[in-house]
């Protein structure tokens, strides 16, 4: 898990973003985790080459290019010591020389380095200020000090380094040296790092890489040289490069071993792609079951914090491509996320106990618990478990988690219409995620998803009377590159959840015209006459990119007006995104009477499905706002320095 904190500013802040850190526990060969590097450090980062080359041509029009470029160059220089090694100045007469676990860099001397260096201060100082001159200077300084001390070629660095016999028996091997060592040499506490704070979302993000890049190289960098083994005094001080973890120090003994891996890349059974051998059809609620389903109750709980486009800005990774506030609206059409800081069960547990009283049903009357969630962080027990517990309850029918992702809700309707058949008693139906401390540093990750929990009581209607579900269905699979579109955890993107984005649209159109199809086939139940599509009066889709919906139900036939969306504020909660858009619509003033919805879902694992069902807005439950004084505390950080541009000039003494 990589949560997000809050800094002593009230703003969020993601320390995945920045700090380059690795789960070693998962790679298995030198090859993936070279597969990482490459795309993470190496595939934005231009060489100091390509950065003379845009100097030299005038392609950078201001300052805050040239600083991006040299914090994804440095970050990209530092790839193996960022991830991998604690760096460590120690007295050469002291150093181990015999340790498997004590590694020094093996240098090769940067090419050209005076006229790269000279360029780009040259080039710092003609351009413009693009929006804070001091602060820009501030970031220039850390950044320009580590690239003119830079001292070494960084595009093949070997992940790997030798061990420091190893670097013995290299006669012509060269590595950091300085003749003293400053232990109090100044570097940035992770407190000040995380509390930057400035005006500006791009330049908070290129403050905190400074600050982080600042900190690889403890030393006074004016002072080291590149020597080889026999001129290294027993006085002099060299970096010794430690694993930073028991983690790395495994994969290090893996990939030396270069033994196999452990199975994980065994071949896949090739099988042709098959239809199946009849269509699903729909199911029809009123045909086909005896019980008929009445929604008694919808209650919603949102993240606590709002995180909006500027703050994702602020975070910006060194992975990513430029990116402003406005195009992450106009890309996804969304402008907030909510976040919680909260397990997401404690979520969940708010929306079914205001769920529970907006209905007027005791704990002891319900028959099953269905929770609907891709993003749990518990397993056992599992949340729906978990929740009868808190409940009081000392028996349910059934208490189950169901991994249904997007189509959490039409996956749960169904179930919890079957559960009715048994037990005849309500039925609790729980949409609950947590994505926040899921994402790390995938961009189009932290753009789209969010927090939030959301609780239908589904309870028998009266003997005799129609449901409020019409229609269900559910479908899964497809084509292997669809149902592998959304991957969590994903080993090569460090654990986090991983989207996709072309894979995504297609299957998200493939089901859209499937849904549409069926609709236009079903009679209303209401008035045979007439198909079931043509009887919807409001669409409420899963909320996941409101641009890619529009443009996919516009190809259908659909206008923008029979579609609702709260994507914009909510973000993508996956599951619970429509529920909570359906508290939305009605709280919007968009649902005033009771109406007939199309519900559809589509998403990770190439998952499928739709409810129609009647939606009366007196089944809306008081908003549960959460409290977010709880997390004020953890804010409050014991520390002077304050993270500005000039706290950082003033603790350096400029």
């Amino acid at each position: 898990m990589k949560p997000f904190v809050i800094n002593r500013h009230g703003r969020l802040v993601f320390p995945a973003n920045f700090l380059g850190e690795l789960d070693f526990s998962v790679l298995e060969t030198l090859d993936q985790f070279t597969a990482v590097i490459g795309r993470d450090f190496e595939a934005k980062a231009p060489t100091g080459t390509d950065i003379l080359a845009r100097v030299e041509s005038g392609a950078y029009p201001r300052r805050f290019e040239l600083l991006r470029d040299l914090g994804q160059h440095l970050y990209w220089a530092n790839r193996y010591s960022i991830t991998m090694f604690d760096r460590r100045p120690t007295r050469w007469r002291d150093l181990a020389k015999r340790r498997d676990d004590v590694f020094l860099p093996v240098l090769t001397p940067w090419e050209d380095s005076e006229r790269k260096v000279a360029a780009v201060e040259r080039a710092y100082r003609a351009l413009p200020p693009t929006w804070d001159g001091r602060a820009e200077d501030t970031i220039f300084d850390l950044l320009f000090d580590l690239y003119r001390t830079k001292l070494y070629h960084a595009t093949e660095l070997p992940p790997i380094k030798p061990t420091v016999a190893e670097f013995l028996g290299q006669p012509d091997a060269l590595t950091f040296v300085m003749p003293g060592y400053d232990p109090d040499y100044p570097v940035f506490r992770t407190e000040e790092i995380l509390d930057a704070n400035e005006d500006v979302p791009e330049l908070e993000a290129l403050m905190r890489w400074a600050m982080v890049l600042h900190n690889q190289y403890p030393w006074d960098r004016s002072r080291t040289e590149l020597r080889g083994p026999g001129e290294i005094g027993e006085d002099d001080f060299v970096v010794a490069f430690h694993p930073r973890t028991r983690d790395v120090l495994a994969f290090i003994e893996r990939v030396k071993r270069s033994g196999p891996a452990s199975g994980q890349a065994a071949a896949r059974a090739s099988y042709a792609e098959v239809e199946p051998v009849a269509p699903y059809p729909p199911v029809r609620v009123r045909e086909a079951f005896a019980v008929q389903p009445r929604i008694e109750a919808l209650a919603i709980v949102r993240g606590e914090h709002v995180c909006g486009n500027a703050d994702v800005i602020r975070n910006a990774s060194f992975s990513w491509s430029p990116m402003s506030a406005g195009e992450i609206a106009a890309k996804t059409g969304i402008e907030q996320r909510r976040y919680t800081s909260r397990e997401p069960e404690e979520l969940a547990l708010h929306s079914v106990r205001a769920a529970l009283a907006k209905s007027g049903r005791d704990p002891a009357e319900i028959g099953a618990v269905l929770v609907s969630t891709c993003t749990s962080n518990r397993l056992i027990p599992s949340i729906a478990c978990w929740l009868s517990g808190e409940l009081g309850l000392r028996q349910t029918h059934t208490s189950v988690d169901m991994v249904a992702a997007c189509a959490g809700l039409p996956y749960g309707l169904a179930e919890a219409i079957r559960q009715l058949q048994e037990v005849r008693r309500p039925v609790l139906l729980v949409c609950v995620e947590k994505f926040s401390d899921k994402i790390g540093s995938v961009r189009t990750s932290r753009m789209i998803f969010g927090d939030g929990a959301a609780t239908m009581v589904i309870g028998p209607a009266p003997a005799g009377q129609a449901g409020d579900v019409e229609v269900v269905q559910t479908y899964a699979s497809g084509p292997h590159s669809e149902v592998n579109s959304i991957i969590w955890p994903n080993s090569e993107f460090d654990g986090d959840i991983t989207v996709y984005g072309p894979e995504v649209k297609a299957l998200v159109q493939r089901y859209l015209t499937q849904m549409l199809g069926e609709l236009g086939a079903q009679p209303d139940p209401d008035d045979p006459a007439r198909t079931l599509l043509e009887s919807i009066e409001l669409i409420i889709p899963h909320q996941a990119n409101k641009t890619m919906i529009l443009n996919l139900a516009g190809k259908a036939g659909l206008s923008a007006g029979q579609l609702y969306f709260n994507v914009e504020r909510m973000g993508n909660v996956s599951a619970a995104s429509i529920p909570i858009a359906v508290y939305d619509a009605v709280r919007d003033g968009v649902i005033t009477r009771p109406v007939r919805v199309f519900a559809p879902g589509f998403g990770a694992g190439a998952v499928g499905g739709y409810a129609v069902m009647r939606v009366d807005p007196a089944i809306v439950a008081d908003e549960v706002v959460l409290d977010i004084r709880r997390e004020a505390g953890a804010a409050e950080h014991a520390h002077e320095a304050g993270g500005t541009s000039d706290d950082i000039r003033a603790a350096f003494g400029e």
